[in-house]
């Protein structure tokens, strides 16, 4: 099985090093935040100079970056090599250069730290070569993060930096920015800089604040109207999105009141309506429970799968597909149906 991003990082934190790393998949921050780990700590700002090397694929064949891993060591315990954007090495890509990476996998120079930085691309995981990693290298599947399990990682995320995040807060930094973690943690890390020792939390102001979420008009808050049925409050947000359509691309609003709708229309259909069981289906924190109940009382069984059927309707006219409607026409014919 492949090795998770958090127990790798455990294990390096422990100074336990392997011969070979695999870095690979479509979520690019764990890729990093392994590789950039061991550039940092795997050797002493004196041993770098001569036991580091820092490559890119583009610019190395594998014979020479298996050449490379196979020195020793001067006057250290280690050798780094780390091989970023390692997908770009051509013989990666065939029978014949995985074979020999194999091959040097099983006898991997023990006082070598070998790391293939392999980004934006999947490996069948059934495949030799992902079975041959996974036994004699330290394979890592980097994949992307379903949207609903963002807010758990920024919750995570806060707490290893010894901060805390208010629920809504959290809610609005998830569905501002999605599921790109390394711009989530660069955000997080900017708010951070800019919070006063006193101040132990983030809340929407201080988001509002240093990112430039508007706290009053945001995805978050478009679906809080909507769940309320407030027609003022809604087509006030759609309008202040059609004023600032950089910072409010249509596609990701669709998508992120498609996922709302949907889980109404869960709680509409969930014979249990307990807060754990509610919280569990949903996979939301229990504090925001009470409003999904609350909005899920203001539909219809039949208006809620009806509203599922309006954004995919709109997301489709959102790509152009059988439509010539601006996008600002889009969200104001959807909002109107849905509240009406």
């Amino acid at each position: 099985m492949p090795k998770t991003a958090d127990s790798v990082l455990k294990d390096l934190k422990d100074n336990k090093y392997s011969p070979v790393y695999f870095l690979s998949g479509d979520e690019p921050y764990y890729i990093d935040s392994i590789s950039t780990f061991i550039e940092k700590n795997a050797l002493s700002d004196t041993e770098k100079g001569f036991n580091q090397s820092i490559v890119y694929g583009k610019d190395v064949s594998l014979t020479s970056v298996l050449e490379s891993a196979r020195q020793f060591p001067v006057m250290a315990m280690r050798r780094v090599l780390i091989v970023k954007e390692a997908q770009e090495i051509a013989e990666l890509s065939k029978d014949a250069g995985r074979k020999r990476l194999l091959a040097y996998c099983e006898k991997a120079v023990p006082s070598t730290v070998l790391v293939f930085a392999y980004k934006n691309k999947k490996l069948t995981k059934t495949s030799k070569f992902v079975k041959g990693l996974d036994k004699n290298a330290i394979f890592v599947d980097s994949k992307k993060l379903y949207d609903n399990k963002i807010p758990d990682w920024v919750s995570k995320y806060c707490k290893e930096k010894n901060i805390a995040i208010q629920p809504n807060a959290m809610m609005m930094l998830s569905e501002y920015i999605g599921n790109n973690l390394s711009r989530l943690s660069n955000e997080i890390d900017k708010l951070l800089l800019n919070i006063s020792d006193d101040n132990k939390s983030i809340d929407e102001k201080i988001i509002s604040k240093y990112i430039g979420i508007s706290k009053e008009y945001n995805v978050f808050e478009l679906q809080k109207a909507l769940g309320q049925k407030d027609i003022y409050k809604s087509n006030q947000i759609i309008y202040y999105f059609a004023s600032n359509p950089k910072n409010n691309p249509i596609i990701p609003v669709i998508s992120s009141l498609y996922q709302y709708f949907s889980k109404l229309l869960m709680v509409k259909m969930s014979k249990d309506k307990s807060q754990f069981h509610l919280a569990k289906i949903l996979k939301v924190n229990p504090f925001f429970v009470k409003d999904y109940l609350n909005a899920e009382r203001n539909y219809r069984l039949s208006k809620l799968v009806n509203i599922i059927y309006l954004l995919h309707k709109a997301d489709l006219q959102s790509k152009g597909i059988e439509s010539r409607l601006t996008e600002k026409e889009i969200m104001k014919e959807l909002v109107f149906k849905i509240l009406h």
